[in-house]
């Protein structure tokens, strides 16, 4: 799944983005905590499924640091 993700340099800075789209991982949770539900950013957003919200989710929990703890 993480395959959806891509970087590089070259594209928003290397920040991690679905592949194919100019949504970032970090503006795909952003949306999720301010829509709080997938059906919402989905509807916002036609070029995302929901395997590429999975996929950020996914991505942005195997990145998430030690920093983040509460």
């Amino acid at each position: 799944m993480i395959d959806r993700i891509t970087s590089d340099p070259h594209i928003l800075d290397g920040q991690p983005h679905i592949r194919g789209t100019q949504l970032t991982v970090r503006s795909i949770i952003d949306a999720l905590i301010k829509y709080r539900n997938c059906e919402r950013l989905l509807a916002e957003h036609p070029e995302l499924d929901p395997e590429d919200v999975r996929a950020a989710a996914e991505f942005a929990a195997n990145h998430a640091d030690s920093r983040l703890a509460c």
